[in-house]
């Protein structure tokens, strides 16, 4: 088969003048950014599967753009296979259109700082226009803005979680900065949930940011985890860590769990409230908590600075992947992270048939900030 013809944006400006037609291969999200003036929006993928839906004429002239002008030149290779004779890929494809200031139709009504802060997530079809628009729709719930909250809160706000609900009764610490990445020196002394809110507006000014500058409680669980469509789970105690994890099965809502402590760290779902009988919840894997010298906190055992970093980040991307239905989660797995030796191991969880809160059939028991019922031992993070 001879070459593809490659010409420039202003070639096929002039061609598409005279009636050829340009198609633009790119995914949608990619679309959402803009468009050359007048291109038909076909997927890649979409033009090769049935190419005679936009152009049953395989002798008619098609020019192909893509973003840089390797897939179009690849769906070209692909039609000219299928019998399509006058192909054309446009070099540098829109990059280049647009750079050359060529003529464009408007892409997705949001606004251009969306379409431009979002424009890597715009650009995977498995995120897209529809995905990232989830995002800017949701809620998340992150319960502490210390070394797991941190990382974690970060990442959901450059990703472009619509609301974050950020819980910390606790205030910045000079002992905090060696992990806590969203407080500096300057906040020392300053509520935790004051200062995330700084740092995580100057990252991304889209976000709204509600603080709670409270201890999770029976008393308020249930009001903190209802608005959330996923709860990201950086507790510094157990009492809290079960109040969490029952409030999210009682009102359905997936948890992100993590913890470190010295250089080992540890991440799962938790998704019992949604498939009971399916999915463990917290209290499967911990039916009563370790005993206080089974469980130093960070004070008391130190933490590798770094170590909350790849943990929080583990529970950002698990948060993600929930908000946007992508890929396997957590739920029924417990991975296990040991810095020293950088290696990674998984453990299956099933859910315990006996468990006094997610059991099916179980008549949920109330919240209870008895130390007897879930112990006042320190969680670690």
């Amino acid at each position: 088969m001879p070459p593809i013809e490659e010409i420039t944006p202003a070639q096929a400006r002039e061609r598409q003048a005279s009636g050829h037609l340009l198609v633009d291969v790119r995914e949608p999200g990619e679309h959402a950014l803009g468009l050359p003036k007048g291109a038909l929006a076909v997927p890649r993928a979409s033009l090769e599967s049935d190419p005679a839906r936009w152009a049953p004429d395989r002798s008619a002239a098609l020019l192909l753009v893509c973003g840089s002008g390797k897939r179009s030149l690849l769906a070209a290779q692909a039609l000219q296979a299928q019998g399509y004779s006058q192909l054309a890929s446009v070099v540098g494809g829109f990059e280049r259109w647009r750079a050359e200031g060529l003529p464009e139709d408007a892409g997705a009504p949001e606004d251009a700082d969306f379409l431009d802060r979002y424009s890597r997530h715009l650009r995977l079809p498995q995120v897209g226009l529809d995905g990232q628009r989830r995002l800017a729709a949701a809620k998340v719930l992150v319960v502490g803005a210390g070394g797991l909250g941190s990382p974690a809160a970060y990442y959901l706000a450059a990703a472009g979680v619509g609301q974050l609900i950020l819980a910390d009764d606790d205030v910045v610490d000079r002992s905090n900065l060696q992990r806590q990445i969203l407080h500096t020196d300057a906040r020392i002394g300053q509520r935790k949930v004051d200062s995330a809110r700084i740092a995580l507006s100057a990252l991304n000014p889209r976000l709204d940011i509600r603080t709670e500058p409270v201890r999770v409680t029976a008393d308020n669980v249930a009001a903190l985890v209802a608005p959330a469509d996923v709860v990201v789970d950086g507790a510094d105690n157990f009492p809290v860590r079960y109040l969490l994890s029952d409030a999210c099965v009682q009102l359905a809502k997936p948890l992100v769990y993590g913890a470190v402590h010295r250089f080992e760290g540890q991440v799962s779902v938790f998704d019992a409230g949604r498939r009971r009988g399916t999915a463990p919840c917290y209290r499967c894997l911990f039916p009563e908590p370790p005993a206080p010298e089974d469980a130093p906190n960070c004070a008391e055992a130190g933490v590798l600075g770094v170590l909350p970093g790849v943990i929080g980040l583990l529970q950002a991307t698990e948060a993600l992947k929930l908000l946007l239905g992508l890929g396997d989660s957590l739920a029924g797995r417990l991975l296990h992270f040991d810095a020293l030796a950088m290696k990674f191991r998984e453990t299956r969880l099933a859910p315990d048939p006996a468990c006094p809160v997610c059991a099916p059939g179980r008549v949920f028991p109330g919240y209870s900030d008895d130390p007897l019922a879930c112990a006042s031992a320190p969680a670690l993070r």
